[in-house]
């Protein structure tokens, strides 16, 4: 069993010998959030695509719009399953029980660092190049568990080596996050070698130790070589993504007009308990902009499955102490509200994620980001011919394409492209193929 003592270290991961002074009144958890606020990967997520194109007319969500909005979620999370564990276990049962909002929150801003451009279409693009396009020819350099890591291209372990990977200039310890917000990250505690479903993992091979430390030190069970059980506040994190991407996909596609107003009612009016309902119709009443009537039933919803993923935690807590609490804790809410989050994801399934700009964006992005990759991996692996050294001098230093080996090499150019924000990635596949000229 794991137990809150050790899980929520406030060591600093490349910083473990240091002995830092504190010179304000920020605890170290709150400190990983605003080194996290004000980092360069982070503001590059205002020009990455959440789910609908970028720019439009219309303001929709992008990354960092939702990695803020799921911090907002993940503090309120925290706070509520701090409360009731105090309440539960009395204030002096763990030194930092009270500082869960503060641990969720910034895992939250840092969970979809990184993604590549274009979302998931940019990670198929990476993964299908080399599991079945050109890239295919060098499985034959690497062992069988880095080629596993490219083949299965993922943004969860590609946030983990961000924030942890000694990049070129950078400190060691990358971020140097605590050992409790870094593990409150990893969504998926295991190496690619356990990607069967939905080909997703938590760590490549070269952040394979960085994993086993934090894990070892928080005291996350080993279940099979490079598999642990999930750290508890995973969950929090996780259910503060799922109610934010779900919530909020279905208001910026009212805002579309992809579903109409009566629609979106419907399926947010369908969280609301019977005894409450009469009520919020009512204050429905008193405000008079559609996009205001869903906002209100928008934060209405949120608040609802906010308090239900908090009680369920607290009353799952042992089996999720245990490591043995399967699935995601939105799947443990009421049964009301879970059929109403259901109804949700099957509209946003059908009507939103094959609509055609969400498809259109895609087809774009896939084929932008394969270019790319496929470019600047023939570059880095023929480095003496001239192109590829005009290629290369693209590549910012700190990405280390003098690798002795074809794993590091292909991993500094998807360190590269996964880090370029959609402007970016479209602004430098027009020039690399001669579609467009700087201006003179």
């Amino acid at each position: 069993m794991m137990h809150w003592d050790t899980l929520l270290s406030n060591k600093r991961f490349g910083m473990e010998d240091l002995h830092l002074r504190n010179h304000d009144d920020r605890s170290e958890f709150q400190r990983d959030y605003d080194r996290l606020i004000f980092s360069a990967p982070f503001r590059r997520l205002q020009n990455k695509t959440q789910v609908f194109p970028l720019p439009g007319s219309v303001f929709v969500h992008n990354r960092l719009t939702h990695s803020l909005e799921v911090a907002c979620v993940g503090r309120s999370l925290g706070n509520g399953v701090s409360k009731l564990l105090q309440q539960k276990y009395g204030n002096d049962f763990s030194p930092f029980i009270a500082e869960i909002g503060s641990i969720v929150s910034a895992a939250c801003l840092a969970h979809d660092l990184g993604n590549p451009p274009f979302g998931h279409s940019g990670e198929k693009a990476i993964a299908t190049y080399f599991s079945e396009g050109e890239g295919a020819s060098l499985q034959q350099e690497m062992s069988a568990a880095e080629w596993k890591d490219i083949i299965t291209f993922e943004g969860n372990a590609n946030a983990f080596r961000l924030l942890t990977h000694q990049f070129n200039g950078r400190r060691k310890g990358g971020f140097a996050l605590t050992y409790a917000t870094l593990a409150s990250i990893a969504k998926y505690p295991y190496s690619s070698n356990y990607a069967v479903r939905k080909q997703k993992f938590g760590f490549f091979q070269s952040e394979k130790d960085t994993f086993v430390c934090i894990a070892s030190e928080l005291g996350m069970p080993q279940l099979e070589p490079f598999k642990y059980a999930r750290h508890p506040l995973v969950y929090l994190v996780e259910a503060a993504d799922d109610i934010c991407y779900e919530i909020m996909d279905i208001e910026d596609a009212h805002k579309l007009k992809i579903l109409s107003t009566e629609e979106t009612k419907a399926l947010l009016v369908g969280f609301i308990p019977e005894n409450r309902k009469a009520r919020t119709m009512e204050t429905l009443t008193l405000v008079s902009d559609k996009n205001e009537q869903i906002a209100y039933l928008r934060s209405t919803v949120i608040g609802l499955l906010i308090d239900s993923c908090v009680n369920a935690f607290v009353a799952n807590e042992k089996n999720i102490l245990n490591g043995t609490l399967n699935g995601a804790l939105i799947e443990y809410i009421s049964h009301e509200l879970r059929e109403a989050y259901s109804n949700c994801e099957k509209v946003s399934y059908t009507r939103i994620y094959k609509s055609r700009d969400v498809v259109d964006i895609e087809i774009a992005g896939y084929n932008i980001i394969y270019t790319l990759i496929n470019k600047f991996s023939l570059a880095v692996l023929n480095n003496e011919k001239a192109y590829a050294k005009m290629l290369l001098s693209r590549i910012p230093e700190q990405y280390q394409t003098n690798s002795n080996s074809t794993y590091g090499k292909i991993q500094a150019v998807l360190d590269f492209v996964s880090g370029m924000t959609d402007i970016y990635a479209l602004d430098l596949y027009q020039k690399i193929n001669g579609m467009s000229l700087p201006t003179l």
